[in-house]
This record gives structure tokens, sequence and C-alpha cells, in this order.
């Protein structure tokens, strides 16, 4: 999920992408939310968020919603975007394998 008004949004959209060509199995759909109580409908604690089953795969105790954007703690420190390794990592999603 995401709104117009945060740019990460693009760069959790590429690791996903990415992720769903090595598994394709993997769905990747975009909710674009677009006012503050649409935000509070469904439960959007900022952009981007990711849900695996309709669960925020980056839960946190903030019960805050709203049209903000989010940020996530990575090994670099805190950023607009969770890392390509911390959105494999979310969805349960293993590194193949090399053989």
């Amino acid at each position: 999920m995401y709104f117009d008004g945060c740019p990460n949004w693009r760069e959790v959209d590429e690791h996903l992408e990415l992720l769903a060509s090595e598994f394709p199995e993997l769905r990747v759909l975009r909710h674009r939310v677009e006012t503050v109580e649409e935000a509070q409908r469904v439960g959007f604690h900022g952009s981007p968020s990711v849900l695996a089953d309709g669960v925020d795969a980056f839960a946190d105790t903030e019960p805050a919603t709203g049209l903000s954007c989010r940020r996530y703690p990575t090994p670099a420190g805190y950023r607009g975007a969770p890392t390509f390794e911390q959105v494999r990592e979310a969805l349960g999603l293993s590194v193949p394998e090399l053989s």
C-alpha cells in the first residue's frame, strides 16, 4: 500500500518485482490509499506498507494510521523503505540454493 505523496513506495515496488521474478507464485498487488478516511479504514500505517495475506509484514506497535511516509530501521539506519533483504525475509522467501 502507498500514497502518491511519498516516493519511497517505488523502491519497495522494485524489490517486490524482483522477488516476483524469482518466485512466480508471488502475486504483487498495489493499493493506492487516497484519503485519511481510507487510511483509517484499511489500517494503513504509512507509505510504503507491505502486506502478506492482508497482514502488515513490518508491523510495529504504533497503531497510528494516516497519509504519511513510513520509516524502517535498516542496517544503514532509518530509511524510507526496507532493504531488499528485509522484504525477502519479511515475506518468508528463502534465497534460492545454488547448484
